[in-house]
């Protein structure tokens, strides 16, 4: 099934902007803003929803707080490539695991997990994801420091 191609104009970009930089931005606001109407931008949203653009909206939990503070990547690499399917099974059910990837190159699966400190690291390694039937090994990469985080610009 081919995409159907986007079309939207300058002031759905604008709305996304406002959205984007704070979803709790009040519509009535952002129509004060720009000189539409409420209802013009509620309808706006709907069609750009309905294309596939926007895909939901939600909350950021900030995992420091939760006393989550060790952020890592894991490349894992599978015995056979017909484990992958029944390898994501298992790491859905690891809920430290907030993305996995299937990549090309060395790994079969990059994943990103959160972590308590460096001993929760290790104890997830050893008994949570090692211990997946398929998994050969793993190599992992602590996050030090992250400076960008953003969307793709409109």
């Amino acid at each position: 099934m081919k995409e159907k191609e986007l079309h939207f104009d300058g002031i759905d970009k604008i709305i996304l902007k406002y959205l984007m930089e704070d979803a709790r931005t009040p519509i009535l606001s952002i129509a004060r803003e720009i000189g539409i109407s409420g209802a013009a931008i509620h309808q706006r949203l709907r069609k750009l929803e309905a294309a596939g653009l926007i895909t939901g909206s939600k909350f950021i939990i900030n995992p420091k707080v939760l006393g989550y503070k060790t952020l890592a990547f894991v490349g894992i690499f599978l015995d056979s490539a017909n484990k992958y399917s029944a390898a994501i099974i298992r790491l859905k059910e690891i809920p430290e695991v907030i993305e996995s990837h299937y990549t090309t190159g060395n790994y079969a699966i990059f994943i990103k997990i959160m972590c308590k400190d460096n001993e929760h690291l290790m104890k997830l390694l050893n008994e949570e994801i090692q211990s997946i039937k398929g998994v050969a090994r793993t190599e992992t990469f602590i996050s030090l420091d992250q400076q960008i985080d953003r969307q793709i610009k409109l």
